[in-house]
């Protein structure tokens, strides 16, 4: 097996701004990561996209309240992975004591160089 190489890193933010659903921000953070990326390189290369691997770190201030199953359906291709961390940021409403969650993610993308060395064949 050959080893992975990094293609893309693509950041993001998402809120939750009245629910305290960190899930939610979480999934808004992934959405804001990829929906400007495109990879034309697979249609390209006819490699197809189940070769994709994701690492997609999530950042928020209380990572146990985060479904990490939910989080799949915010990835439309590729095998993910979820890593969450402390982090993103709670906002506080002095007048209204409503806390606006705010998550970050940072979404890394790997193809194992074989699948790259066939394409080129």
């Amino acid at each position: 097996m050959m080893p992975y190489r990094r293609f893309l890193l693509e950041i993001g933010m998402g809120n939750d701004q009245y629910g305290q659903d960190y899930t939610k921000a979480a999934k808004r953070a992934i959405s804001n990561a990829i929906r400007r990326s495109s990879i034309p390189f697979f249609e390209t290369l006819q490699i197809d996209h189940k070769e994709m691997n994701l690492k997609v770190t999530i950042g928020v201030q209380d990572p146990s309240k985060v479904n990490i199953e939910a989080l799949h359906s915010a990835i439309p291709r590729g095998t993910a992975k979820f890593h969450l961390v402390k982090g993103g940021l709670n906002s506080k409403n002095p007048d209204s004591k409503n806390i606006i969650v705010i998550a970050t993610a940072a979404v890394e993308a790997f193809i194992e160089e074989n699948s790259l060395m066939r394409a080129y064949k």
